[in-house]
């Protein structure tokens, strides 16, 4: 009996937790959508408050607002006149205490993640952490940049060095099941075993807690051992056949014989 339940549990749960995140997610954006028709009754007539307020009862007309404001705004952003806007707002909020730190550490950090020249998070790989021989996966976000690639010798490699002994790159370690928390650490390229499987796939690998395995791509198995950490075999050298005896060589032997 024992067994069926765990076997329905397994059905039933990530339904259960995919209706709770979106249930959230959408609670979110419903509450968002109500504060935004509440300032809009207070600033438009007294005639238009019937109708905004009947638009609170319209279900998933939060995530339609959302989409058509999201997608408005990034057609707006992508002309000279939008991009100049957008220029002149960064400078106004660059003018305010404390909101300026925040706004522009979240703007680069939002510009690095999800811009489509970027390299943040592009590329899973295998490194060894916390100590030699035990491995785990890893996000590359970059390289060190200024002084810190100062102090480790990346400064040629940023250059265009072929050593790859001189290139470093940046790597987020997460946690498990968590990945939003994790290490922050700097390792040499040499010292990085990259991963064929994709980002979203190296993410589920971590969440799971190594439960759910990507399938192979290439290459076959070698029973679960690192690809950095396989030694090559050499291959067999087969023997050289002996030379024949010469005339010489066989006349001195004669007399040994006698």
């Amino acid at each position: 009996m024992k067994k069926y339940i765990v076997a329905g549990l397994l059905v039933w749960l990530p339904l259960a937790i995919t209706l709770w995140v979106m249930s959230w997610v959408l609670g979110g954006l419903d509450s968002l959508f109500s504060a935004l028709l509440s300032v809009t009754q207070a600033v438009l007539p007294q005639s238009a408050y019937a109708f905004l307020e009947s638009l609170r009862h319209v279900p998933g007309l939060s995530v339609v607002v959302l989409a058509v404001l999201l997608l408005a705004t990034g057609i707006f952003a992508a002309n000279f006149v939008g991009q100049w806007w957008l220029s002149m707002w960064d400078n106004l909020i660059g003018r305010i205490p404390i909101v300026k730190s925040i706004y522009n550490s979240v703007k680069q950090v939002s510009d690095t993640l999800f811009s489509s020249s970027g390299n943040a998070f592009r590329e899973a790989v295998l490194v060894q952490y916390p100590r030699p021989g035990a491995w785990t996966i890893a996000f590359v976000t970059g390289r060190p940049a200024g002084e810190v690639a100062v102090h480790l010798g990346a400064g040629s490699a940023a250059a265009g060095s072929l050593d790859p002994r001189l290139e470093w790159v940046s790597l987020y370690v997460p946690t498990t099941p968590n990945p939003t928390s994790g290490f922050f650490l700097m390792m040499p390229r040499a010292d990085v075993v990259p991963l064929a499987m994709s980002v979203d796939e190296a993410l589920k690998y971590v969440i799971s807690m190594g439960v759910v395995a990507p399938p192979m791509k290439g290459g076959t198995d070698n029973g679960g051992v690192p690809p950095a950490a396989v030694t090559p075999v050499a291959p067999a050298v087969p023997a050289r056949p002996a030379a024949p005896a010469t005339p010489a060589a066989t006349a001195a032997a004669e007399p040994a014989r006698n």
